[in-house]
């Protein structure tokens, strides 16, 4: 099983990303030790997951996302940018 994630980061930013593990993804966020991206913009909400049954689906699916502009994602998220 492969999770697409999205976290809302402290200055408003969104970040996207794929993982079998959501909690040791999330926790390697936290620590300094996950994308530099999220490192740079602690601390971070956990705002959306899709669930996926391989990689290769959650990769395409991260991509169709990163590929919208950010108000399109703020309305996948239902939240306010």
């Amino acid at each position: 099983m492969y999770y697409l994630y999205i976290l809302k980061c402290s200055d408003n930013s969104l970040y996207t990303g794929i993982t079998k593990d959501l909690k040791l993804r999330f926790s390697s966020h936290r620590n300094g030790t996950g994308s530099k991206y999220v490192r740079s913009r602690l601390p971070f909400k956990h705002v959306y997951t899709e669930k996926f049954k391989n990689q290769s689906a959650a990769l395409k699916r991260e991509f169709q996302i990163k590929q919208w502009p950010r108000n399109k994602k703020f309305l996948l998220l239902n939240i306010e940018p």
